[in-house]
C-alpha cells in the first residue's frame, strides 16, 4: 500500500481512502484506490464518464446496492466507515460528509417545497425546532445567493431554474455543517455564466466554513480554478495525482496529457484539436496490461502485458505508467 501523501509536518488527513475496490458482479468499476484529503483542502477528481469517479464516492459512503462488492478502507478522522452500521452511517452522511449530485432537479422531491426539504435536513442533523430551522434555511438561501430567499422557501423545484435548484442542493448540503463536501459535476447542464457563479459560490463557502471539498468533474478548467490537488482516474484506477498547477503544466501520464491536448486554446493561432482515439475506458477491461494502452500514442509492446503500479516520488506526485520518464514533452501552444 502506498504511503499517504501528507507525510510529516504533523498534518492529519480528514479522510483517507485505502485500497478501495468496487465490483458489480464480474465488472471491477473501481480498483485499489488510495486517496487522502486534509481539512480545508479542495481536491479534484478528473476522468471521462465511466472512469469510476462517482462510484468511488458512492462506494465510500455505502450508497450502492447491496449486491455491490466493496473492499478496502475509508477512514474519517480515524473512524472506519466501511462495514459501519446503518445507524452510524446515517449520523455521518449529510452531517459530517455531504454530497451534491449532478442533477439537482431530479434529486429534489417534486411534491415538497424546497424550503421544507432544507428544513427537514436541519431538524434531522442539528435538532432545531421548526421556527429555528426555517430561520436557518432562510439564512442558507441567502448564503448561496438565492434571490428573495424568504419567498423562495415556499417554491417547488419546478418553479426554480436549474441554477437555483443547484443552489438549493448546496444549501441542503451545508445544512448539517459538514467537514467534507463532495460535489459531483455540480455545474453540468448549466450555462457558462451560472457555472461561474456556482464555482465562485463553492469557493466562497469553503473559505468561510473551512470545510474540505471534493470536486468531481471531466472539465479540467473547473478543476484548475477551484482545486489545489487533483487525481486523474481511468478505467477505475488512479493513473496520476499531484498539485494541480504542476499536473497541468507537466503531466507525466499519457492520458492526462491527452486530456490537456484535447482542450481548445483561447490564445494563439487556431489549431486542430488532438482527440483521444476510440477505445474502452470501462473498469472491466482489459484483462491484463495497461488499460490505456489501446488508446495511448506512446505505448510500447510491454504496455499490453504489464499493468503499471502507481508509484510516488519524494514530492508526492504519483503516476502509473511504464514510460512516464521517456514520453515526449507536452506540446505547448503559443
Amino acid at each position: 500500500m502506498l504511503a499517504p501523501q501528507n507525510q510529516g509536518h504533523g498534518v492529519r488527513e480528514l479522510l483517507s481512502i485505502e485500497q478501495l475496490s468496487v465490483s458489480f458482479g464480474p465488472i471491477k468499476a473501481v480498483r485499489a484506490i488510495d486517496l487522502q484529503i486534509r481539512r480545508g483542502e479542495a481536491i479534484g477528481i478528473i476522468g471521462e464518464s465511466g472512469s469510476g469517479k462517482s462510484v468511488t464516492w458512492l462506494g465510500a459512503l455505502a450508497l450502492l446496492p447491496p449486491s455491490t462488492t466493496i473492499s478496502g478502507g475509508v477512514l474519517l478522522n480515524g473512524e472506519q466507515l466501511l462495514g459501519a452500521s446503518t445507524e452510524s452511517l446515517s449520523r455521518i452522511r449529510g452531517k459530517r460528509i455531504a454530497m451534491i449530485v449532478q442533477d439537482a432537479q431530479s434529486a429534489l422531491n417534486p411534491v415538497l417545497t424546497v424550503g421544507r426539504q432544507v428544513i427537514e435536513v436541519l431538524r434531522l442533523h442539528r435538532g432545531l425546532d421548526r421556527a429555528a430551522a426555517r430561520a436557518e434555511a432562510k439564512r442558507l438561501f441567502d448564503l448561496v445567493r438565492i434571490p428573495s430567499a424568504e419567498r423562495r422557501l415556499e417554491s417547488y423545484p419546478h418553479e426554480l431554474s436549474g441554477g437555483q435548484n443547484q443552489r438549493v442542493m448546496i444549501a441542503m448540503a451545508l445544512a448539517g455543517r459538514p467537514d467534507l463536501l463532495i460535489a459531483d459535476e455540480p455545474t453540468t447542464a448549466l450555462d457558462v455564466t451560472v457555472q461561474a457563479q456556482i464555482l465562485d459560490l463553492l469557493r466562497d463557502v469553503q473559505r468561510e466554513t473551512e470545510m474540505a471539498l471534493v470536486l468531481i468533474s471531466h472539465d479540467l478548467g473547473v478543476i484548475a480554478e477551484v482545486c489545489s490537488r487533483a487525481y486523474v482516474m481511468y478505467a477505475g484506477r488512479i493513473v496520476e495525482s499531484g498539485p494541480v498547477d504542476q499536473l497541468f503544466a507537466a503531466p507525466r501520464h499519457p492520458y492526462t496529457r491527452s486530456l490537456l491536448q484535447a482542450l481548445p486554446s483561447l490564445d494563439g493561432p487556431l489549431r486542430r484539436l488532438n482527440g483521444i482515439s476510440d477505445g474502452a475506458a470501462g473498469g472491466g477491461l482489459p484483462p491484463q496490461g495497461c488499460a490505456f494502452a489501446p488508446r495511448c500514442p506512446d505505448r510500447a509492446g510491454v504496455c499490453g502485458h504489464l499493468e503499471p503500479e502507481l508509484s510516488a516520488d519524494r514530492h508526492g506526485w504519483r503516476v502509473a505508467c511504464l514510460r512516464s520518464d521517456d514520453v515526449r514533452p507536452l506540446e505547448v501552444v503559443a
